[in-house]
């Protein structure tokens, strides 16, 4: 079992400046080296507290680049749907080529109404944006002089430059987490998954199914599946919890405001369970996701026994992607917290893999 570190910012300017929230982020990843962390992850997303201070994942893993030398960049994720296939292709091979081939490329479908508005697009087409988008990104990114008629975009005899340092381009993540269809096809295409923690009997049959479709399909090697964690580590666990239970439930709080349309009557069928999901949603706190092992706060021994306790219940997983400087979690804190998970944590749990 593998464990890198993600960012994904819920702050405000007041909070913290883009500035600040950054050059910490920096620093942070600039840890994973050292600390045995596998990857540095970061988001794309616009106009809100919730994310909004990473509207191009690819900027920051530039500059991540520069502070690792083993570490993965993982996107994730980017949004074809508010991007053009041939910037998307073009930006790839420019951070594979500056990463000396550590990139992972993530891909989700959006889903804050509020982002859409902002771009004018209409929710319906999210699923025919993605599926369109992700094909001609891939055809830039294997092949030389390409031309595809999309309904979206299209282009003739194209080659994108530069062309990728890893043959015959980088590993594939799709962002999946509440339909059937979207672990599927992940499996169906051969490509990785990345989700994030929901009712244990859900997240296993969904795995149990993304594995079989891999399966079925004859794709060589094994899936992958990453998930995404809070996570903070502290000797003493009453610490831990009181400073991370604030910020999570601030985090919670960011993630149900973003979503707030699909509470207010919004609907799509390109989304059919999300105004179901944001009332779960709503009710979520701190407590009850340490309670389900879904967020890993505590001592090093709370945090041995959650992992392994997550591992069992949904079937295993091979990535554990951890949000470490969540809301306004210092610097300081966030790196105390980083060196005590990889040196009592880490090496405890890191022969579990999936089932």
């Amino acid at each position: 079992m593998e464990f890198g570190i993600q960012f994904f910012p819920d702050v405000t300017p007041e909070e913290k400046s883009g500035a600040q929230y950054w050059t910490e982020s920096l620093h942070l990843a600039g840890l994973c080296d050292a600390y045995g962390y596998s990857h540095v992850r970061t988001v794309e997303h616009y106009g809100h507290p919730y994310g909004g201070y990473s509207p191009n994942p690819v900027v920051f893993l530039a500059a991540a680049a520069e502070r690792t030398r083993r570490a993965r960049l993982v996107t994730g994720a980017i949004l074809p749907v508010f991007n053009h296939p041939l910037k998307v292709a073009g930006e790839i091979g420019m951070l594979d080529a500056i990463s000396g081939g550590r990139l992972d490329v993530g891909f989700a479908r959006a889903f804050l109404p509020h982002e859409f508005r902002k771009f004018g697009r209409p929710l319906d087409e999210s699923r025919a944006r993605f599926d369109e988008g992700i094909a001609q990104v891939r055809a830039l990114l294997e092949t030389e002089n390409v031309t595809m008629a999309g309904r979206f975009h299209s282009f003739e005899n194209v080659t994108s430059l530069p062309r990728p340092t890893q043959r015959p381009r980088p590993p594939i993540w799709i962002a999946a987490s509440s339909t059937d269809e979207s672990f599927l096809a992940a499996g169906r295409n051969g490509y990785f998954v990345m989700t994030f923690p929901r009712a244990h009997k859900d997240i296993r049959r969904w795995l149990e199914m993304y594995r079989a479709s891999w399966a079925e399909a004859g794709h060589p090697g094994r899936p992958k599946v990453m998930i995404a964690f809070h996570m903070f580590c502290a000797a003493d666990r009453g610490y831990a919890r009181a400073l991370a239970r604030p910020r999570v439930n601030a985090y919670l709080h960011s993630l149900v405001d973003a979503s707030s349309d699909w509470g207010e009557g919004t609907t799509s069928k390109d989304y059919p369970n999300h105004p179901a999901m944001i009332e779960i949603l709503k009710k979520a706190n701190f407590d009850a996701q340490v309670a389900n092992s879904t967020c890993w706060v505590g001592s090093p021994a709370d945090l041995i026994a959650m992992i392994h306790a997550y591992h069992d219940a949904v079937g295993g997983i091979d990535i554990a992607s951890l949000q470490v400087n969540f809301n306004t979690t210092t610097v300081t804190e966030a790196e105390a917290s980083m060196r005590l998970f990889a040196t009592d944590v880490m090496p405890a749990v890191a022969h579990l893999a999936p089932a």
